[in-house]
């Protein structure tokens, strides 16, 4: 059969899969913190090959290696919300998970306030029989529930400061409107190369980016981060993806016809 049956399929999966990370990037271009991607292709060689999803029947063409995230810092805009953060430079707030001790890393510090309840052993005055005039006043240990005021992203992971704890607001804090700034910790690695997305903004280490250290980055209050993925670029590559996924179906509508007249040939 025509090798450019398999060459057009195998071109029109890719640039769906570059269609795919274009529009995600376009979906998340007003998230604060977002970092967009951006897709690489390398050609394949000529036999059989694994492809992007399946064993392809010959390696042709060119196939998306992979979709590199965008590091580069974007904007800051100002909110005046004391519990929001930007970091001017280098740098990621890291977050806590505490139902399974993940820690993940985020450029999003549009923060907030969460109230958790632990069962602690207090002391409860007990006052004297009057009665008696020589009885002390004594106490009683009885548990509980004390309300802990945490920083934290609003989706229940809270936020690591500077020597890597949950960082507690008091209640008299946490009641008022204006908030001192609180010690959030900059988090950074020697290399961003590879480092794997999770939802929600949200990346965490491979071994290759190695050992978590202190960010060079500023701290800034009152301000956010606005997302890397530039609108013009993005609708750019969109088209282009676009026009050259016709490209590749006008490619095997041609082959089609030449093996039609082939196959008529008396």
């Amino acid at each position: 059969m025509n090798i450019s049956f398999y060459t057009a399929t195998t071109g029109a999966i890719q640039q769906q899969d570059r269609l795919d990370v274009h529009a995600n990037n376009i979906a998340n271009i007003n998230n604060f913190g977002f970092r967009a991607k951006q897709p690489s292709f390398s050609q394949l060689m000529t036999g059989p090959v694994t492809g992007i999803e399946d064993t392809l029947p010959r390696g042709v063409g060119a196939r998306m290696e992979d979709a590199a995230t965008d590091f580069r810092q974007a904007g800051l805009t100002g909110t005046e919300r004391k519990l929001d953060y930007a970091i001017n430079g280098s740098g990621f707030f890291a977050l806590l998970d505490p139902t399974t001790g993940e820690i993940s890393y985020t450029r999003d510090g549009s923060f907030t306030l969460s109230q958790m309840k632990a069962l602690e052993t207090v002391q409860i005055p007990v006052e004297p029989d009057p009665d008696d005039p020589f009885a002390e006043a004594t106490t009683r240990t009885e548990l509980q529930e004390i309300d802990h005021w945490y920083l934290s992203d609003g989706m229940g992971r809270l936020v690591l400061g500077k020597d890597g704890a949950r960082i507690e607001v008091d209640e008299a804090t946490a009641a008022s409107t204006d908030f001192p700034p609180l010690p959030i910790g900059i988090f950074d690695f020697i290399n961003h190369d590879g480092m794997r997305s999770l939802g929600d903004n949200r990346l965490v280490p491979v071994e290759k980016n190695g050992g978590v250290g202190f960010g060079s980055g500023e701290l800034v209050q009152g301000f956010l981060e606005l997302s890397n993925a530039d609108l013009a670029t993005e609708m750019s590559k969109v088209i282009e993806s676009q026009r050259s996924f016709q490209y590749m179906l006008r490619m095997i509508t041609t082959s089609d016809e030449i093996e039609t007249t082939v196959n008529n040939l008396r």
